[in-house]
């Protein structure tokens, strides 16, 4: 019993309030129960599938529905920042669990979505709102894995100042299975160190470059104070350690978070865009989460942090000379992350609803 009590005071520190029956499913990320004196590791991830997904640029306009990715467009254009920042996300959370089917979307008891990963999750009311204009233009045509997909291409072009663009291959089927216990064993954990996080993206056939790049989202949306301060991994303690969060930042969350449930920007800097300044910040040490901090752990991973850190160079300071690699980069690996176990029709369908499974009558 004095196990199981442990693992729930570490929840509830994440969460505020937990229920017994996600203590199994904790387990699942294969930690031993919380010791100061050790490391916490996660079993090793799993080989990388070669995923080999039949998607296709332009499919919509050869395959019924001509107008499919600017209804997307049209909707993520009336999202609010906030929003935005959060369909970039959803499609994460998305591929990485199932692969990208829409999976996270599902409502229901035990489902993806009812994860607490997955509880501070937003946008979704965006993917229903460019779905039930898809299904009134082409109905039966337009997946919700797509629709997930294209607004994450669209948040990311209007949140990086239209530095971010790219064309996003389609064809997903939407997946039948969801799962909350799921979400545990493949979404990389804010605590997790170096090695954690560059095996999880592998096992999604992600590289440790693809990992890096895809870790710049962080320059945009909020986060729990939950997640990055609790009795299990709290970054604002003294640290002398080589990861530990700058002391001027840690000062200032220390007074913002009050509560496990309030919320701070994780790009102090500019929290509104998605941009390289999040390199910045892992070079100063102003970041929320370890598996943030720890991009400076290898000379590999610090090069790259350096690299993408730069600003171009200016003339008569308004004219900019060269780009910043990583905004290109960013558009390589959301691309490669979405062509991660894809569904087709075998095992997928053409949801009605984003929010439930097709009934036989549809």
């Amino acid at each position: 019993m004095a196990p199981k009590l442990a693992v729930l005071a570490v929840l509830a520190s994440l969460l505020g309030a937990v229920s017994c029956e996600f203590l199994s499913i904790y387990d699942g990320y294969g930690f031993p129960l919380p010791n100061p004196n050790q490391p916490f590791k996660l079993p090793p991830a799993s080989p990388p599938k070669n995923p080999r997904p039949d998607l296709k640029v332009g499919y919509y306009a050869a395959n019924k529905c001509p107008q499919a990715e600017e209804i997307v467009k049209r909707a993520v254009k009336e999202a609010t920042p906030g929003e935005k920042a959060g369909l970039i996300r959803l499609f994460f959370h998305d591929c990485f669990v199932q692969g990208c089917d829409a999976s996270v979307l599902l409502e229901g008891p035990d489902t993806e979505r009812t994860a607490f990963p997955n509880l501070s999750l937003r946008g979704f009311n965006i993917i229903e709102k460019a779905k039930a204009a898809l299904e009134v233009e082409c109905k039966g045509i337009v997946s919700c894995a797509d629709i997930v997909a294209f607004a994450g291409r669209d948040a990311s072009y209007s949140l990086s100042d239209r530095k971010i663009n790219y064309q996003v291959p389609a064809g997903r089927y939407d997946g039948k299975v969801s799962r909350a216990n799921d979400t545990f064993l493949n979404l990389p954990p804010p605590f997790g160190d170096l090695k954690t996080i560059t095996d999880m993206f592998a096992a999604k056939g992600l590289d440790q470059t693809d990992m890096l790049v895809l870790s710049g989202a962080h320059s945009i949306g909020r986060s729990a104070c939950g997640s990055f301060a609790n009795s299990f991994s709290n970054r604002l303690l003294p640290d002398n350690s080589s990861t530990a969060m700058n002391r001027t930042l840690a000062d200032q969350l220390n007074t913002t978070c009050t509560a496990n449930s309030i919320n701070v920007p994780q790009d102090y800097e500019t929290a509104n865009e998605l941009d390289h300044q999040y390199y910045k910040n892992v070079q100063e040490h102003n970041v929320l989460f370890t598996s943030d901090a720890v991009l400076l752990e290898s000379p590999e991973t610090k090069v790259l942090v350096d690299s993408f850190a730069r600003d171009p160079f200016f003339l008569s300071d308004i004219i900019p000379i060269g780009r910043n690699p990583w905004y290109d980069a960013f558009a390589k690996a959301m691309v490669k992350m979405g062509n991660w176990e894809v569904k087709n029709s075998t095992v997928g369908e053409i949801r009605q609803f984003c929010g439930k499974v097709n009934d036989k009558t549809y």
